[in-house]
């Protein structure tokens, strides 16, 4: 069976949006980040996201397909690669997607199907109230959080919507020069 990887950024003090729904506080062009998203995205072979995420993620990303020369070489390098990935996006309000990789399900027990299907990993990306429910629902084995150097002092909780305890085991801690750490946890 494959696993689902939750990959997520979130400040120090477990934010992953600031008060005003900022994200500017996130190292987005860390060479040592972008080594570990490549890492980990030579593991996988499908995305999801959530629909609240997607259509802004669908809007960036494919304009820096458009026009490369926007963007920096590694996200550049990860347009080309995401256009190549199935993405699958759970929403039961999106009506359509432009990006030609993106299938849209309306029910989490597809994912559940996706996951139990042959292939590699999948990568969880999206927000609280999307991983949230994966977790809830059991589907989510390994939790990849990239923390950054910073307190925020409010906004979105990470797991703000799940809704027992789950017990995790530490696999790995990876300090990075800019003060970020990668947390990699089993569930």
């Amino acid at each position: 069976m494959r696993k689902i990887i939750a990959f997520l950024q979130v400040s120090v003090d477990g934010f992953i949006e600031g008060p005003n729904r900022e994200v500017d506080w996130m190292m987005v062009d860390d060479e040592e980040e972008w080594r570990e998203l490549n890492e980990m995205l030579n593991s996988v072979d499908a995305l999801i996201l959530g629909g609240g995420m997607y259509p802004g993620y669908e809007q960036y990303w494919l304009a820096l397909l458009t026009n490369p020369a926007e963007g920096t070489t590694n996200q550049s390098a990860y347009a080309q690669r995401a256009d190549k990935i199935p993405h699958f996006v759970l929403s039961k309000t999106l009506d359509k997607v432009a990006w030609k990789a993106t299938r849209i399900v309306r029910d989490i027990e597809e994912i559940r199907i996706l996951k139990e299907q042959q292939g590699k990993n999948i990568v969880a990306w999206g927000g609280a109230t999307f991983v949230s429910s994966l977790m809830n629902m059991g589907l989510i084995d390994e939790v990849r959080l990239m923390v950054n150097p910073i307190i925020l002092g409010g906004g979105k909780a990470l797991f703000k919507d799940v809704k027992e305890r789950h017990s995790l085991k530490l696999i790995r801690v990876k300090p990075f020069k800019s003060g970020m750490v990668s947390l990699t946890y089993s569930t």
